[in-house]
C-alpha cells in the first residue's frame, strides 16, 4: 500500500516529532511513505481562497499533482490541508470556469492535474484502509485502562458534502474513538465533543476569544471524561490544545493539565516506538502516563 505524505507547515515548522511518528508508525503496518518532493503549503483555507479563488485552487491542485505524477494519494495528518485540499479539489472538479483559470496558472510552471489524486486524512485512512483488526494486531504496548477525550476536529466533519470519505454522522464522530479503542483504551463521551478549539484565523485574530473557546472545551474534558490524555487527528488542534492549556494555567483560569497527543503519536507508542522521541515538542509530557499504564 503506497501512499504519498503531505507533511503540511504546521507539522514542518511546528511539530517535527509528528513527522517522526508518522514515518514510524506507518511502515509498521505496512504502508509505504513515498516523499512528496517540492510540496507547499495546502494553502489554507482563511488566506488565499478569499481573495484568489482560483490561484488557491492551481497551488492545491500543484500539490495534488505531484502527487498524481507518482501515482498516489496524500495522506495528511493535519484537518486544515485536509480541508483545503479536498475543498480546492472539489471546486476544480465541479466549476469549470475556475478549473479552466487553474489549469492556465498550472501551465506556466509545467503541471498539469488531472483530478486523480486526492487528500485523505490520516484518521480515516488508518480507519478504512489499514483497518482496526491490523492495528490491534501490530501494537506492542496496550492502553487498557487509559481513558482519553477524543478531538476530532472541524475541518474534518464539515462540510459533509466535501468530506467524501469522512462520517456517515458527522454530529457523531466514530472513526477516531474506534482508532483508540483499537490501541485497548476506553473513550468516553463529553458534551463538548464537537465544538471548535479555536485554532486557526480565530487565534490569529482573537486569541481572547480563542482562548473562551479552549477553556470551555478543555472543563467540559476535565469535567465530564476526566481523561488521561486528549488525542487529536489535527496538528492544529494538537498545538491549540497544547499551548494553550500553560497559557490558561498562568492565569488561573484552569486548574489541571491534560497532555494532548495527535493521533499518529499514540499509534506510534503503542507499536512500540521512542516515547521521548515521538512527543520531543508536547509542552504537556505525557511519560508519567504511559509508564503507569504500561507498567
Amino acid at each position: 500500500m503506497r501512499i504519498g505524505f503531505f507533511i503540511g507547515c504546521n507539522v514542518a515548522f511546528n511539530r517535527p516529532d509528528l513527522e517522526l511518528a508518522v514515518r514510524f508508525a506507518l511502515p509498521r503496518l505496512g504502508v509505504t511513505l513515498e516523499d512528496i518532493e517540492g510540496q507547499s503549503c495546502c494553502p489554507t483555507w482563511g488566506t488565499l481562497p478569499s481573495i484568489d479563488l482560483a490561484g488557491w485552487c492551481a497551488l492545491a491542485a500543484r500539490n495534488l499533482a505531484l502527487a498524481e505524477k507518482k501515482g498516489v494519494d496524500l495522506v495528511t495528518v493535519c484537518s486544515t490541508c485536509y480541508g483545503s485540499l479536498t475543498r480546492a479539489r472539489n471546486v476544480i472538479l465541479s466549476d469549470t470556469a475556475v478549473k479552466q483559470k487553474a489549469d492556465a496558472l498550472l501551465r506556466e510552471i509545467g503541471k498539469e492535474y488531472k483530478g486523480i489524486s486526492r487528500a485523505r486524512h490520516i484518521v480515516y485512512f488508518l480507519h478504512r484502509e489499514v483497518g482496526r483488526e491490523r492495528i490491534r494486531e501490530a501494537i506492542r504496548n496496550c492502553l487498557q485502562g487509559l481513558r482519553i477525550a477524543i478531538q476530532p476536529g472541524c475541518l474534518t466533519l464539515w462540510p459533509r458534502r466535501m468530506c467524501q470519505e469522512g462520517e456517515e454522522d458527522p454530529f457523531h464522530p466514530k472513526a477516531l474513538k474506534e482508532l483508540c479503542e483499537a490501541l485497548g483504551a476506553t473513550v468516553p463521551y463529553y458534551s463538548r465533543l464537537l465544538d471548535c478549539c479555536g485554532m486557526g484565523g480565530m487565534r490569529s485574530t482573537d486569541l481572547s476569544k480563542s482562548l473562551i473557546l479552549v477553556e470551555r472545551k478543555l472543563r467540559s474534558i476535565k469535567e465530564e471524561a476526566n481523561p488521561h490524555l486528549i488525542v487529536t487527528g489535527c496538528s492544529s488542534c494538537l498545538l491549540q490544545l497544547d499551548m494553550a492549556q500553560e497559557f490558561l494555567l498562568t492565569r488561573q483560569r484552569i486548574y489541571f493539565k491534560i497532555p494532548v497527543l495527535h493521533y499518529a503519536q499514540l499509534l506510534a507508542v503503542c507499536l512500540g516506538a521512542d516515547i521521548e522521541k515521538v512527543t520531543a515538542m508536547a509542552r504537556l509530557k505525557a511519560d508519567y502516563v504511559f509508564a503507569r499504564i504500561f507498567s
